[in-house]
């Protein structure tokens, strides 16, 4: 089984660095998440409950913060292509690292509130 290191030395040499500068802000905002490779994409899990996923493809960076983070965000995503789950980043353009540094906050928030009891998901647990 690969690790994150090796799964970004492994990807398309034009997504390596973004990977790595995902990987360092979802570091940098959670340094207590565990760092793994899920579904064989590199994801940080905390409290035992996963954050984020990411991945790199042909032409962009699929983000996926759960449809929470979608549907939280979902205006200032616009911009992109996305789904229930997923945002893609093009590759031909920079990252937008204050909103996906916005995203993971909001995730990390999320995932101490389901920790918590809280609400989650809209819901209560």
């Amino acid at each position: 089984m690969i690790d994150v290191d090796e799964y970004i030395k492994n990807a398309p040499k034009e997504a390596q660095e973004k990977l790595r500068e995902i990987r360092e802000l979802i570091k940098e905002l959670a340094p207590e998440a565990e760092e793994k490779i899920s579904y064989r994409m590199p994801s940080f899990k905390l409290n035992g409950k996963y954050l984020v996923y990411f991945a790199a493809f042909k032409n962009h960076i699929g983000f996926y913060p759960f449809p929470s983070g979608i549907e939280e965000f979902k205006k200032e995503i616009l911009q992109y292509k996305s789904a229930k789950g997923s945002i893609q980043f093009p590759l031909d353009q920079p990252l937008p690292v204050s909103l996906i540094r916005k995203i993971v906050k909001f995730r990390i928030k999320e995932n101490l509130e389901r920790k918590k009891g809280g609400k989650v998901y809209g819901r209560t647990k």
